[in-house]
């Protein structure tokens, strides 16, 4: 009889976009000390606790607790290889050009709205946060004050009127 070797469990990932602000740094950092200090010796507790039940094969609890630790332990490397090759956006004030960081006002459409041009880590595009690698962002980086920045959409093209850039 062959027994089974497992696999590792790494999946192919695509590296996440360095960019990122001080703010989410922080957040990156405090949320790892969280994890290796709070959730993964509880985690590694509650697996050694259901190890004792017994039969591991017919332990739900046990496969259960084990597939947690594993996540964790996966968001663990997942924050330490972004803080890693973290590129802090650090946006230039009195810039005549936008670039990553910078609140852009923008007229579309008549109306005035304003986004932030900030990594992919960081999008919230309800608030006005953008990615510089969406297609709106990818327009807007690189023109000035007066600049038109047109998006092509499935059937009309949308133009943005640099207004303000800060």
């Amino acid at each position: 009889m062959q027994v089974p070797t497992r696999r590792a469990d790494k999946l192919p990932k695509t590296k996440s976009d360095p960019h990122i602000t001080v703010a989410k740094f922080v957040e990156l950092q405090n949320k790892l000390v969280r994890l290796i200090k709070v959730s993964r010796p509880r985690a590694s507790e509650e697996v050694k606790r259901l190890a004792l039940m017994g039969d591991f094969s017919e332990n739900a609890g046990y496969q259960l607790a084990k597939s947690r630790l594993r996540g964790i332990n996966y968001r663990i490397l997942d924050i330490e290889d972004l803080l890693k090759r973290a590129e802090i956006i650090e946006p230039q004030k009195n810039s005549d050009f936008i670039q990553l960081g910078n609140l852009v006002t923008v007229e579309v459409g008549g109306r005035i709205k304003k986004y932030q041009i900030l990594g992919s880590n960081e999008t919230n595009p309800g608030t006005g946060i953008i990615s510089h690698n969406s297609p709106l962002g990818s327009a807007l980086i690189g023109k000035k004050v007066g600049d038109v920045a047109k998006i092509r959409l499935t059937n009309k093209t949308v133009e943005y009127k640099i207004i303000k850039i800060e």
